[in-house]
């Protein structure tokens, strides 16, 4: 003889009768509500994926310069084990006292780097490049508040080696870190090379036809945090960008304050040395040198 709950019950949809002891069995709502959390599971794999693409292989050494350098091994605040190289600028450099912190992009690793600390030494400071977490030899995963972690590390480690005037100087998604950087600690310069305005902003640009900034959960939001900074700022972008449009970069410069300079790249995302490796040293040298007069500027009565 049927229950007359059960026969209640089995006009609900997806619902079975009760049983014999009196207990619910709702089958179908339970496999419908795996269907969202398979959603969001894979909107946040893919996102991760689109924004973090690293490179565990270390392809080069740090000696391949023909200079000195120091293999450096280092830990964030929260415990994670970080890897970096360090090179010094020449003895005789004026710029001996000067650091530059390389946040680079979200590709590879430092060894793919190479040639680009290399041009940056001929402006003569002293430099240093690393790994975020899950890249090279750098243990862990990339997070946001991770590669913030991280940069922070590497910062505090050019404090403790002596240096006072750092500059932080961002690649692509490096851009977001270093801005990141330039809130948190106190910084003589900024560099954003290539970089966006932050990572909703690309990815709408680059998936019109997701919801992208219904759904992200990365930000990197450097455009935001421009106006709060009062650091010289160089702004570096190529019009011939097919990654990261030249807009983004003008509205960066146009987001900072002053003193800030913009000098356009040649070249694609990537190849901005090979396009025209003088033109990137020339807006360096200019900007080293607007930062040092502005230092100047700062100590006079």
């Amino acid at each position: 003889m049927k229950s007359r709950t059960g026969c209640r019950l089995a006009g609900m949809s997806g619902c079975w009768r009760v049983s014999a002891t009196g207990k619910k069995r709702c089958k179908v709502p339970a496999r419908l509500l795996l269907w969202p959390l398979l959603i969001y599971f894979v909107l946040r794999w893919f996102e991760h994926s689109q924004v973090y693409q690293p490179f565990a292989k270390l392809e080069a050494s740090g000696d391949a310069l023909g200079r000195a350098f120091e293999d450096v091994h280092f830990s964030a605040s929260d415990g994670i084990k970080l890897n970096g190289w360090f090179f010094p600028a020449n003895t005789n450099s004026r710029r001996a006292n000067l650091a530059v912190q390389i946040c680079h992009g979200n590709g590879g690793n430092i060894s793919h780097r190479l040639g680009f600390c290399e041009a940056m030494l001929e402006t003569g400071v002293n430099v240093f490049i690393f790994d975020y977490r899950g890249y090279g030899r750098s243990s862990g995963r990339p997070t946001e508040e991770g590669t913030y972690r991280d940069a922070m590390a590497a910062y505090h480690w050019l404090r403790q080696k002596g240096f006072t005037h750092i500059v932080a100087y961002g690649e692509s998604l490096g851009g977001g870190v270093a801005g990141e950087l330039a809130l948190r600690e106190s910084l003589a310069g900024l560099v954003l090379q290539s970089t966006f305005t932050s990572v909703p902003d690309i990815g709408a640009e680059l998936f019109p036809w997701l919801l992208v900034r219904w759904i992200n959960t990365i930000k990197y939001d450097t455009h935001s945090k421009l106006p709060r900074l009062k650091i010289p700022v160089l702004v570096m972008h190529s019009r011939s960008d097919t990654m990261i449009p030249f807009a983004h970069g003008e509205k960066l410069f146009a987001a900072a304050n002053e003193p800030k300079t913009f000098w356009e790249l040649k070249g694609d995302h990537n190849d901005f040395l090979q396009a025209d490796r003088d033109r990137f040293l020339k807006g360096m040298e200019n900007f080293l040198s607007l930062m040092e007069h502005a230092s100047v500027e700062s100590r006079l009565p």
